[in-house]
């Protein structure tokens, strides 16, 4: 196991970095989910799909209440807050699995953490509320932090990746958080083009140089479809095809809507590319 990894703890659980990969569920309870897959605010719908995720091997939930799809409108708190809390209750306290919040928004997060969130998801990497870093830290939860940009324009596609991903490292630390909390997303999908998501993800490894896991979320993604001329709902062999080959690239945790599936992916690939793992 590399020893700049270390362990990190989320919640009542350690994830031991380079002994296996990590599956991180999507809970969507947004009404315009990109993947067709929003709750809203069915808590109801919300707990049985963790319940559910649980069962086919999460080891992460993640519960997100703005939609990310490109022209989707910006939520303001008051929305967002009825939107993540209640589901996010019920599900810690239901559900062993431990519950990560996907927000930018640095009092949701601290929200999200008294209902229970044992982890943050920023998919803008702190370029939007940097207060989420000093959340992260107080909380002592582990904080993901995900390349986004405005623009599709790069003058070196991952090494402008990996400056900023750095930039955001170093805002983290600088606020406190724990080494061993910070977790990096090159962010497929997020200010880049098709061209641009097939390269990071044929070129991941290169994250290494940050010294942190690297979380993969392609899962669904556009450029599935553009790649396949296929909808979001009949995009899973893509998907299993971007999990596998990031597992090979160095990815430590996959962010999926099918759960069952890419976990069973997750381990063949596992098997194939790290040592120790069963029935490798």
């Amino acid at each position: 196991m590399p020893r700049t990894l270390g362990v990190t703890r989320v919640g009542r659980s350690e994830l031991r970095w380079g002994e296996r990969t990590y599956i991180m569920g999507i809970v969507n309870v947004t009404p315009d989910s990109f993947s067709g897959d929003g709750l809203g605010g069915d808590v109801k719908a919300a707990l049985e799909q963790a319940r559910r995720f649980a069962d086919e091997g999460a080891d992460i939930i993640d519960v997100g209440g703005e939609s990310t799809r490109p022209g989707a409108q910006p939520v303001d708190l008051e929305e967002e807050r009825r939107r993540v809390l209640p589901s996010i209750e019920r599900i810690a306290a239901a559900v062993s699995v431990p519950v990560s919040v996907d927000t930018y928004k640095a009092q949701i997060a601290r929200e999200a953490i008294a209902a229970g969130a044992a982890m943050i998801n920023d998919v803008w990497g702190l370029k939007k509320d940097a207060r989420l870093a000093e959340a992260a830290s107080a909380a002592g939860v582990p904080l993901v932090l995900m390349h986004n940009q405005e623009t599709r324009e790069y003058a070196g596609l991952l090494a402008d990746i990996v400056r900023s991903l750095g930039k955001s490292v170093e805002q983290a630390k600088a606020a406190g958080v724990r080494w061993e909390n910070i977790i990096v997303d090159p962010g497929i999908g997020f200010g880049k083009t098709k061209e641009h998501n097939l390269e990071v993800m044929r070129r991941l490894r290169e994250l290494r140089v940050l010294g942190r896991p690297i979380l993969l979320g392609a899962s669904r993604k556009s450029t599935i479809g553009l790649v396949l001329d296929l909808p979001p709902g009949q995009r899973l062999e893509g998907t299993a095809a971007t999990v596998a080959i990031g597992i090979a690239n160095g990815a430590d945790i996959v962010r999926v809507h099918e759960v069952r599936e890419m976990a069973r992916v997750a381990r063949m690939a596992d098997a194939s590319v790290r040592f120790g793992v069963e029935g490798g």
